[in-house]
């Protein structure tokens, strides 16, 4: 339960002046949220008088940098932000909120990478999580402590995880599951499930977790874990920001290696692709592939714009070799097969507790003898560990340097059982994606994953029916006028198609317009029932999140 001083008792006061005031300026608007509250001057000599002028802004720039997210598709303006201090300053919020009559809506945003709304407080209060650690006196270092002898990391939900690699990498140690990108917040992906090339073997970074701090939509801060508190800490992992803020979480580390040899292969059909992935992932086996790359990912290359993805390089750069025809080569290879190619992305890790550079040669050379690439399309480049997990950041700042990145992103992800992987690329990838012009507008990834990896317990939905299950991002940026109603088209016709061919699917970064679609699309009976009560049980107010629809009022 929350024990608060005189200090924070202040700072609840301050908040409860807030929340009546949003009542009463909810009251007075409809629910049209694009614009946003000014408070009247004596408001803001209030805040002054109190001490805490510095927690709370309410200005046109605050509240419109935080009134879209990632996707950058809708816009739910908040009525002010919160800059925490500590986690109680958040504890304090949401408090004030439930004391309320009407609750105002509270969202936690980190680096607001959400695309569709899980950052949003429509006419509520943002809390900028970034804030902790940088107020108060503290700093930023002080909210990421390594265990070496336990093995494990400290980091606060707002820390990013290019941070927690970098400290943990200071000692040796790793975090074991990533995201592929690492410049978001440890809370952001936790709330949602945290997948890369390395969930095939570890599971998602919901998987290694150890420990959370979590601020209820009660207000009650809360330490727990699998052995105290167990429901919490489930509901909690994978989420969506509905049951509780982390404000901190204990990640297992592992010794960390030092290299990667980056690896990626040219394929020509989607079952040679996704053949050779199931003998990589299956770590059980005993295959000759079995388990000899450490990550695991695919793309698909639907035509020339797509070859050369923001995400990595393309095949004409260093990456790739230096041989000066290599995209020509790429291209007629494209041509002679359909206009369709396949690239299966990996690592192998070396150096420090992964082994010698022998062993990793070995490794590479039973690959090359073993998977169904395409003979003369192999390309192997040698790069740091932190190097290659952080590839994604050169990309970023390409885009971001050409103006491309704060774009809209209406993208798709989904998650197949394997029965139906090469139904889904026949029609979409061979029929849907070929029918439009996709033009250079992002990656399109598709990899395996194995379902023992993950916990059913957590709020996280997944393909349970089969032991494997695929990932397919569409991650595609409107860059051009007119791009973005013409890829949510092209979305809507992907599910649908599912819809008609009978390939079920779930999507993860999920999206649905109203709390019906969450619950038949999305959930199903048993899971929407098991997430209703626990929503019931930690935010029966509905505070949390509400920019994703999944509930936008209290709960009887």
């Amino acid at each position: 339960m929350v024990v608060i001083n005189k200090a924070q008792e202040m700072i609840m006061a301050t908040l409860f002046v807030l929340g009546c005031f949003l009542q009463t300026v909810q009251a007075a608007k409809a629910d049209d949220v694009a614009l946003a509250w000014r408070p009247t001057s004596p408001f803001r000599d209030e805040l002054r008088d109190l001490g805490v002028a510095g927690l709370i802004r309410d200005d046109a720039e605050a509240t419109a940098l935080v009134s879209t997210d990632f996707g950058n598709v809708t816009v739910a303006a908040p009525a002010a932000v919160l800059y925490p201090s500590c986690p109680a300053d958040i504890a304090a919020l949401l408090l004030a909120s439930c004391a309320r009559s009407s609750p105002f809506p509270v969202s936690a945003r980190g680096r607001g990478h959400s695309a569709r709304g899980q950052a949003a407080a429509p006419n509520g209060v943002v809390v900028n999580m970034p804030s902790l650690g940088r107020l108060g006196g503290s700093s930023t270092a002080s909210r990421l402590s390594v265990s070496v002898e336990g093995q494990c990391i400290d980091a606060g939900g707002e820390q990013l995880w290019v941070d927690v690699l970098r400290t943990a990498l200071a000692h040796g140690l790793t975090p074991r599951s990533w995201t592929d990108y690492l410049h978001l917040t440890v809370g952001g992906t936790l709330s949602n499930a945290g997948i890369s090339g390395q969930a095939f073997r570890y599971g998602p970074q919901i998987s290694n977790v150890q420990e959370l701090d979590v601020i209820t939509g009660l207000g009650e801060m809360v330490t727990c874990s699998k052995e105290r508190h167990s429901d919490l800490f489930d509901a909690v992992l994978g989420g969506l920001g509905q049951f509780g803020v982390i404000t901190r979480a204990r990640i297992q580390l592992v010794p960390a290696p030092t290299r990667a040899r980056w690896v990626r292969l040219l394929y020509t059909s989607a079952a040679a692709l996704t053949g050779d992935q199931e003998r990589l992932i299956d770590v059980e086996r005993g295959d000759a592939l079995s388990g000899l790359m450490d990550y695991v990912e695919g793309t698909v290359l639907a035509d020339k714009g797509l070859i050369g993805s923001w995400r990595s390089p393309s095949p004409s750069s260093s990456s790739f070799g230096s041989e000066p025809d290599v995209a020509a080569r790429v291209a007629k290879l494209a041509e002679e097969a359909g206009g369709v190619l396949y690239c299966l992305e990996g690592a192998l890790y070396y150096g420090g507790a992964a082994g010698g550079e022998p062993d990793v040669e070995k490794r590479l050379e039973t690959l090359m003898h073993e998977l169904r690439y395409e003979r003369g399309f192999a390309f192997v480049h040698d790069v740091s560990y932190m190097g290659f997990l952080d590839r994604v950041r050169d990309g970023e700042l390409r885009l971001r340097a050409a103006g491309q990145w704060d774009v809209p992103h209406p993208w798709l992800n989904l998650f197949l059982p394997r029965s139906r992987v090469l139904d889904f690329a026949a029609g979409v990838f061979h029929g849907i994606f070929r029918r439009g012009t996709t033009g250079a507008m992002g990656p399109v990834l598709v990899y395996p994953m194995n379902r023992n990896r993950w916990d059913s317990n957590t709020s996280a939905v997944f393909p349970e029916e089969e032991e494997v299950f695929y990932t397919v991002g569409i991650l595609r940026s409107a860059v051009s006028d007119g791009d973005l109603g013409r890829l949510e088209e092209q979305n809507n016709d992907i599910l649908r198609f599912c819809e008609e061919a009978g390939i079920p699917c779930v999507q993860y970064l999920s999206y649905y317009a109203d709390q019906a679609g969450w619950e038949k699309k999305h959930f199903g009976p048993a899971k929407w029932a098991r997430f209703v009560e626990r929503k019931r049980k930690y935010d029966p107010k509905a505070i949390l999140s509400r920019g994703q629809r999944i509930f936008t009022s209290p709960l009887a």
